[in-house]
Order: C-alpha cells, then sequence, then structure tokens
C-alpha cells in the first residue's frame, strides 16, 4: 500500500478516537430548565449583575428522533446552578458533537466538560449551558441510508433545549474530530440563525473526495454537497476557534482549512495528537472563547 493510502486510512482511524418530533413531547423531562424569573425591564441599557454559580449540575436524558429511524437518541447536560434565592436570565447553551465512535457520554465522560466550565464561571464568565447528543457515525449530515443527525440537531434537539427556556438567539456550536467537521459544516450552512460562535478541536477535514475516505461520505457528490473548504466564506462573520495537535496526522489538513478561512481565527497548533487528552488540555480556552462570544 502507497504512503498516500495508509496516511488516508490514518486519517479515518484516527477521526474516532476518544471516542420523532412527537416523541419529544413526552420524553424531555430531566433537562433542567433556567430560572428566567428575572426579567430585564423594557428600556433597560444594562442588565443587572449576574450571581456567580455555585456549582455546575449535570443531566440526561432521551427520545426517538424522526431522523434516526429505530434508533434511540441520549443526550446529555452541563449546565450553572445558582445558590438558592439566586436568579438567572435565559441561558446561552453550546451544542457538541462527538466524534466517529463517540456518544453524547463523551462530553461529561472523556471530557469532563463540566470541570473547565465550573473554572469558568468560578472565574466570572458569563453563565452557558453545553448539551450533548447522540450522532452515531454519520457525520453529522444526511446519509444514504436515510437517517440525518444535522437535521436531528436543528428540527428537534436545539429546539428541545429552547422549550426548556435556554436562549435559542444564543448558541454555540462545538465539535472533536468528526464532530468538528459537523460543527464547522453546521455553522457554514446557516441552519441555525441564532450561532454566535463556532470552536472544532482537530476537525476532521479534507480538501477533495478521495474514496479511501471510507465512510465520511456516500460518494463525490455528497462531499460536494458537504465541502467545508468551498464553504469556508460564509464563516466570514462567525467567531471561530479551531485547534489542533502537532503530533496529529490531520495537522496539515487543519493548517490548509484555516489558512482560508476569511477573518480572525481563534486558536491554532500545539503539542498533542488526536485524542482526549489533548482535547481536555484545550478545553478551557475553548470554554472561555464560547463565553467571551454568548456575552
Amino acid at each position: 500500500m502507497d504512503e498516500s493510502a495508509l496516511t488516508r486510512r490514518r486519517l479515518l482511524e484516527l477521526a474516532g478516537i476518544g471516542l420523532g418530533v412527537s416523541a419529544l413531547t413526552a420524553c424531555t423531562g430531566g433537562i433542567p430548565p433556567p430560572d428566567t424569573s428575572a426579567r430585564m425591564p423594557t428600556g433597560t441599557l444594562t442588565a443587572p449583575p449576574v450571581p456567580a454559580a455555585s456549582a455546575i449540575r449535570t443531566s440526561s436524558g432521551s427520545f426517538v428522533s424522526a431522523f434516526r429511524p429505530g434508533i434511540y437518541t441520549r443526550w446529555s447536560l452541563a449546565a450553572p446552578e445558582l445558590p438558592p434565592g439566586g436568579s438567572q436570565p435565559d441561558l446561552p447553551v453550546a451544542v457538541f458533537l462527538h466524534g466517529l465512535g463517540g456518544s453524547h457520554a463523551v462530553l461529561l465522560e472523556d471530557l469532563a466538560a463540566h470541570e473547565p466550565l465550573q473554572r469558568h464561571l468560578d472565574a466570572g464568565g458569563t453563565p452557558f449551558a453545553i448539551a450533548a447528543v447522540d450522532g452515531g457515525n454519520t457525520w453529522w449530515h444526511r446519509r444514504a441510508d436515510g437517517s440525518d443527525t444535522q437535521s436531528m440537531l436543528v428540527k428537534e434537539f436545539v429546539p428541545l433545549l429552547g422549550s426548556q427556556g435556554y436562549d435559542l438567539g444564543r448558541i454555540g456550536l462545538v465539535g472533536i474530530s468528526m464532530g468538528g467537521f459537523g460543527a464547522l459544516l453546521l455553522a457554514s450552512q446557516g441552519r441555525l440563525p441564532g450561532v454566535r460562535a463556532v470552536a472544532a478541536m482537530s476537525p476532521a477535514v479534507w480538501d477533495h473526495y478521495d474514496p479511501r475516505e471510507g465512510a465520511a461520505f456516500d460518494g463525490p457528490a455528497d462531499f460536494a454537497a458537504h465541502d467545508v473548504f468551498a464553504l469556508r466564506p460564509r464563516l466570514a462573520a462567525v467567531p471561530k476557534r479551531i485547534d489542533c495537535g502537532t503530533g496529529d496526522d490531520l495537522a496539515a489538513t487543519v493548517r490548509a482549512y484555516r489558512a482560508g478561512l476569511p477573518g480572525d481565527v481563534e486558536g491554532g497548533f500545539g503539542p498533542g495528537g488526536h485524542d482526549s487528552s489533548y482535547w481536555r488540555s484545550v478545553l478551557p480556552e475553548v470554554v472561555s472563547f464560547l463565553g467571551f462570544n454568548f456575552a
């Protein structure tokens, strides 16, 4: 096997390391809704001070999705919990997209995202929630087998969060590997009008179609319809952060993708590979980036 084939196969292997709408209303128990009792009065120019969060609460649940036929879709969430008597405005929410072979559990188990979120709050950062949902190995776009996890996010999961009081006018997208690709794709396609920022850690991106990409695309036409390189101009007005380890086999294509993005791009390259250890190392900065853009 030639070197390019080995590299392509290695990229696909690395992409997974570390990792009906009517049914929704019957399965939403457990999402902790923000306390929206304290609203800013009409005409007020400055928001009242928000009490410091004392802890992060986590929760999980499930629903049956019309876009994932026959599959039990699970979710998890981390959100600030205020002291007794405290109040808060509607919280923004960051939606996390996992990598190949992962699930919603990656957010709180592999990455322990509640810990950097707690430190962000302790430092006085803007309060927000982080939510994750199962996406299977679909690469977060419509596939030939009928699954469509991007539509599940847009039409089911995000509205589910909104029905519980989370602010859908302030949404963040964040993902790792396959999920990094999915976050960049969704932000580029503009299907969620409330997106304030997008962050991708080690996104699995390619600049051309190759059959050796395997399960990522159903063929050349599918690649062309979801070509994040071609969609880069659509991110001109979106705050963006992209990180990748220098020891990651995806580093070269990530570097090429970043180089062609319009406007400023936060993040960069540092020591690390394509694994949870690297992602945990940059997650605190990603959380701060999201919080800044939610303010």
